[in-house]
C-alpha cells in the first residue's frame, strides 16, 4: 500500500453564511482515511490563512483544503503558489466564484468526495501591484460594494444585493486610462473588471470567455448606464452574454495598467484594499496546483430567466418567506394575469 498523503483542513468560522461544525464532522465521516492523514486548523485573524498555508507547504503537505468563501480562498493559495502542494476548496462562503468556475461542488458531501478523487489541475492566478488574486480583481462600482460589503457587518448574497441597490443611485463613475501591450484609451467607467476566472461568484459571469489555463486576463469595461438599462444588464451578466451588450467593451491580455485621477479603492476575489493612483494588472500562467474536476468546454448559456429565477430562489431569506420566481419562461403567456 502506498504511504498515506497529508492533507491539512483550512477553516475560517466567520466566513460566508453557514456553519462549519456541519462541514467538519462531514470530513471526519467521509474523507478517505486509507488514502489520507489529516487535521483541520481555524484561522483566527485576516492573513492567518496565508501563514498557516505557507507553513503547510513548509512541513510537505500535499494538500492544504480552504473552507470558506473567496477571500478565504485567496488567503490560503496565496501561500501555495508555484509549490508542489495543491489546493483543495470546500466551498462555503457568499459567492464562491472559484469553486463554481471549476465545476467545484457547492455541496460539501461532493465537494469531500472531490478531495478524494485527488485529481488536480494547474491553473493560472492574477496580480494587481503584486497583490496575488484567483478569480477577479477591478476598480469602481465592484470595488465600492466590495468597500460596502465589508463594512455591513452582514454576509449572504441578499446583502450584497441590497448594497448594489441602495449605493447605484449616488455612485459617479470615474475616468480611466487604460494602457495595454497595444494601445492607451481613456474610458469613462462603471467599472472594470480584471478576470482570471469567468464569474464574480453566484453565477454572475462578469466574463463569460474568460479561462483559468490560457495564459490572458479578460478585462471587461462597462460604461456607465442609465436605470432602465439595469434589466437587461443583469438578464446578460447571468445569462453568460454581458460581453455582447453595447456598453461594454473588452479585451484580452497579459498585462494591463489602469491610471485613475486619485487613489482608491479597489477588489481583488471580492475583498476590498486601499490602493494608489496607477494598477498594474497581469497574469501568472500555471501559477497554482487545485483539487478540481477536469476542465471541460464550456456548457451553452441556459434561459436567462432559469439563471435568474435560480439565482433569486436560491437567496435564503426568500426561501425563509417562502417566496418562489419562475424558473422557465412561456412564450404564449400574455400581460393579463
Amino acid at each position: 500500500m502506498p504511504p498515506k498523503k497529508k492533507i491539512r483542513f483550512i477553516v475560517n468560522p466567520i466566513s460566508g453564511t453557514q456553519s462549519k461544525e456541519t462541514i467538519l464532522k462531514k470530513i471526519n465521516e467521509l474523507i478517505d482515511r486509507d488514502k489520507y492523514d489529516f487535521e483541520i486548523i481555524r484561522t483566527k485573524f485576516a492573513g492567518h490563512a496565508t501563514a498557516l498555508s505557507t507553513k503547510a507547504v513548509d512541513e510537505r503537505i500535499d494538500t492544504v483544503v480552504a473552507i470558506g468563501g473567496d477571500g478565504t480562498v485567496n488567503e490560503v493559495a496565496r501561500g501555495l503558489v508555484h509549490t508542489p502542494t495543491s489546493l483543495g476548496i470546500i466551498p462555503c462562503g457568499s459567492g464562491n466564484g472559484l469553486a463554481r468556475t471549476l465545476h467545484i461542488p457547492i455541496d460539501p458531501k461532493a465537494s469531500i468526495s472531490l478531495l478524494n478523487k485527488d485529481h488536480s489541475l494547474c491553473i493560472d492566478y492574477g496580480k494587481i501591484n503584486d497583490i496575488p488574486f484567483f478569480c477577479t480583481c477591478g476598480v469602481g462600482f465592484d470595488a465600492f460594494i466590495s468597500m460596502k460589503f465589508a463594512d455591513s457587518g452582514k454576509r449572504g448574497p441578499m446583502t450584497y444585493v441590497q448594497n448594489i441597490l441602495t449605493q447605484y443611485l449616488t455612485y459617479k463613475p470615474d475616468t480611466y486610462e487604460v494602457t495595454n501591450e497595444d494601445t492607451t484609451i481613456q474610458h469613462k467607467a462603471f467599472l472594470i473588471a480584471c478576470a482570471n476566472a469567468d464569474q464574480y461568484g453566484n453565477n454572475a459571469f462578469i466574463a463569460p470567455q474568460a479561462s483559468l489555463v490560457d495564459g490572458l486576463l479578460d478585462v471587461t469595461i462597462l460604461e456607465p448606464f442609465t436605470v432602465l438599462d439595469i434589466p437587461s444588464l443583469t438578464f446578460r451578466l447571468f445569462n453568460k452574454t454581458i460581453d455582447q451588450d453595447s456598453r461594454i467593451k473588452t479585451f484580452r491580455t497579459k498585462k494591463v495598467l489602469i491610471h485613475r485621477a486619485d487613489p482608491g479603492v479597489f477588489h481583488i476575489d471580492g475583498d476590498p484594499v486601499t490602493g494608489e493612483k496607477d494598477l498594474v494588472v497581469e497574469v501568472v500562467p500555471q501559477g497554482l496546483n487545485i483539487i478540481a474536476p477536469e476542465l471541460k468546454r464550456k456548457a451553452a448559456s441556459r434561459n436567462v430567466m432559469q439563471e435568474i429565477g435560480n439565482f433569486i430562489n436560491n437567496l435564503q431569506p426568500l426561501k425563509d418567506m417562502k417566496i418562489k420566481f419562475p424558473t422557465t419562461f412561456d412564450k404564449n403567456r400574455t400581460s393579463k394575469p
